[in-house]
């Protein structure tokens, strides 16, 4: 072989990966996309792990406190400032050690530990929003790029029906002004094209904010399975995550319950002097609480009022969430209804009056005029069908993606 031949079919294989066209991308694969790319994800999941580090922290004793000093230092005198001519003066160095009791330190640990299921709860819930938010994306530029395939179509029976038009002229079967009239048809039919494109193009890169690729082609939205009222409202994200806020008030309470009991300290300390025998201290400190009306039953009625508080909030939720579900799956049933009543009664036939006014135009029983009248009507026809179908599958998204992912917490 020549060598430029060669050259030229080695840069062309190295070309061919690039030229390959892209395998469309499925929504399972925009998901998990979106999911890893999803920074308030991460940041919430950081958030959790810190949680559950101080979980661990907090069911152990508090650390002890080292005590270095010197008693009865003389300032004054001959002596002053010696710590080893006086005999009162006391070099001293001791250790204390707050003892918490297993019952307190447990309910500082369930705490944490619902702090910690709090943070998690909210990571799932940004999940979540990234996996709805992508999938009602996904849905826009599938229907998007749908919708610019049929603009396309029609921009093309509008050309085939000019050329027939001024074929017609020619022959002198028709006049001017229905040549004038096809020829603004066909530039309507041009900018609705553009108009899909530019909606197509927006579409897309809404979709790749999520995923951060170029997405096109796409495959179709897969078929949803609408999940129940319960199971929806067990993984609703605004539910999940107040259920975790009533945990967190609860156990804050227990810990505040717990403080109404004093810690007892206990401290050693080695005394050494000059002259005399060295001296070992041993003492316990216990706090009083000396009004604990006024103090500690305050601060827990305080915590108790902000658990009375998480549970107004949680119920409050539950039942927007089941208005929200209900609402949903009405529009969703609604629209399905819509859909089937509009392809019986109007797409199908259509349909079949495209199919006859054809077989009448080869038969010689018909004008042209018939056919191209009959495919703008089943044109529009399955432009309405395509957008009611599009407010079902984001309807359908909504119910199906709001909801945390099963299994991400339980």
């Amino acid at each position: 072989m020549p060598i430029p031949l060669l050259r030229a079919a080695l840069v062309a294989a190295a070309f061919l990966p690039a030229l390959a066209p892209a395998d469309p991308l499925s929504l399972d694969q925009a998901l998990r996309l979106a999911v890893q790319r999803s920074e308030a994800a991460r940041a919430r999941r950081a958030t959790s792990d810190g949680a559950q580090a101080a979980a661990q922290a907090a069911r152990q004793q508090p650390d002890p406190t080292l005590h270095i000093g010197v008693d009865n230092l003389p300032v004054t005198g001959a002596d002053r400032f010696s710590t080893a001519r006086d005999s009162m003066t006391l070099k001293r160095i001791g250790v204390s050690q707050e003892w918490l009791s297993a019952d307190r330190r447990a309910a500082r640990e369930a705490a944490a530990l619902a702090v910690g299921d709090r943070d998690a709860v909210q990571a799932s819930a940004a999940e979540a929003d990234a996996r709805l938010q992508t999938a009602l994306a996904y849905v826009d530029a599938w229907y998007a790029d749908a919708t610019l395939k049929l603009s396309m179509e029609a921009e093309h029976h509008i050309h085939e029906e000019l050329d027939a038009a001024r074929a017609r002229l020619a022959a002198g079967a028709t006049g001017s002004p229905e040549i004038l009239r096809l020829q603004a048809s066909q530039g309507l039919a041009e900018d609705d094209s553009e108009e899909a494109r530019q909606q197509q193009a927006a579409a897309l890169l809404a979709l790749q904010r999520w995923t951060g690729i170029k997405s096109d082609p796409l495959l179709p939205p897969p078929d949803w399975s609408t999940p129940t009222e319960d199971d929806y409202l067990a993984r609703f994200p605004a539910l999940s995550m107040l259920e975790r806020e009533v945990d967190v008030a609860r156990t804050a309470a227990t810990v505040t319950a717990q403080d109404r009991h004093p810690s007892w300290t206990w401290d050693v300390s080695y005394g050494q002097r000059t002259g005399f025998s060295n001296m070992v201290s041993v003492g316990i400190s216990v706090p009083l609480p000396i009004a604990p009306g006024q103090r500690q039953d305050r601060e827990l009625a305080s915590r108790l009022a902000r658990v009375d508080q998480a549970g107004a909030e949680l119920a409050e939720a539950q039942r927007a969430a089941r208005l929200e579900y209900q609402t949903l799956r009405s529009d969703a049933e609604r629209l399905q209804q819509r859909l089937d009543r509009y392809q019986a009664a109007v797409v199908v036939p259509l349909r079949q009056r495209t199919e006859a006014a054809l077989a009448a135009y080869r038969s010689n029983q018909a004008p042209l005029t018939t056919v191209f009248e009959a495919r703008h009507m089943e044109l529009d026809s399955q432009r309405r069908q395509l957008q009611l179908r599009h407010e079902l599958s984001k309807v359908q998204a909504q119910l199906v993606f709001k909801p945390i992912a099963a299994g991400a917490f339980r």
